[in-house]
């Protein structure tokens, strides 16, 4: 139970390589375009733009990595494989975004204390091409991005660099037609608040999964009390849920029995635990040690 979506997922993992690896290739020429464009123009708009795509590029990076980890079989030294690199992934891609937004944010500041006047034809230009080249990257993604922390984390890298391109690309045209030169940083600004209210939602979900907190949606005390319904069952304690990656939530409990049952009746309560927890609170993956008469902490969680 639990792995029966599996080529389903090796399916997915295939495509999201794919679609990171043309999302790597659009992003490095972009940049490059942007510094070349920065640098002969003279807007500092269009080098932060390229700062956030070069950012861009390594957080793609990553987490095609951790794409390619996931699809590596478990072993001897790493019994549960690299299930978690795509949430570290998200983690990483996550800081990066918000450290990014900050620098953004004191640009924009200094960049609206002293405006500068700049070739706006080139930075209008450039941004055309950066918002077609990340438009295309984000709808590769979107599909996603709902169901997987890793993609959403490049998902996002890619949508507020294309929201910083369309900023440039308003900043280029109000200062070709109405010399506001100040309109720039405050676009800047306000992608850079978006930016690190995402980047830390992200950071915190992919933080939870690594710390090993309880799943939000998961109650311990409702799993706990339908455990104990079950007649023969006396009581559940030393309770741990932990999410491994997206697909997994695992269950780890000891469970005290009324009487000295034997194996096979052990096997059938086994069994009514993982369609309960299966079909109810969407555990994938269970381990109950079997007590009875035990002198232990009989608490629902134990520090140990």
């Amino acid at each position: 139970m639990g792995h029966s979506h599996s080529h389903n997922h090796s399916h997915h993992h295939d495509l999201n390589g794919r679609n990171l690896f043309i999302s790597i290739l659009l992003n490095i020429i972009i940049t490059a375009a942007q510094v070349i464009g920065g640098l002969v123009s003279g807007s500092l708009a269009l080098l932060s733009d390229a700062l956030h795509n070069f950012s861009d590029v390594m957080s793609l990076i990553i987490s095609l990595v951790a794409n390619k980890l996931v699809k590596q079989k478990a072993s001897l030294k790493r019994t549960f494989g690299y299930k978690r690199a795509e949430i570290l992934a998200a983690f990483i891609n996550a800081a990066s975004l918000i450290l990014v937004a900050i620098f953004l944010v004191f640009e924009a500041i200094e960049r609206f204390q002293n405006p500068q006047e700049i070739e706006s034809n080139l930075v209008i230009w450039l941004s055309v091409i950066a918002i077609l080249g990340n438009g295309f990257s984000v709808l590769l993604l979107r599909g996603n991005a709902d169901d997987n922390m890793n993609m959403k984390s490049a998902y996002l890298h890619l949508l507020t660099d294309m929201m910083a391109s369309v900023a440039v690309l308003i900043g280029g045209l109000l200062m070709k037609f109405y010399q506001i030169w100040w309109i720039d940083s405050v676009l800047t600004f306000a992608i850079a608040v978006y930016l690190i209210v995402m980047g830390w939602n992200l950071l915190k979900d992919s933080f939870k999964v690594l710390m090993l907190f309880t799943p939000e949606s998961t109650s311990v005390n409702a799993i706990v009390g339908d455990i104990q319904s079950i007649e023969i069952v006396k009581n559940v304690h030393h309770v741990h849920i932990w999410q491994l990656n997206e697909d997994e939530i695992h269950l780890e409990a000891h469970i005290d029995f009324n009487k000295d049952i034997s194996l096979s009746e052990f096997d059938l309560v086994l069994n009514a635990i993982e369609e309960l927890v299966y079909h109810k609170y969407d555990i994938n993956h269970i381990n109950i040690q079997p007590e009875f008469g035990k002198c232990d902490a009989k608490d629902v969680i134990v520090q140990d």
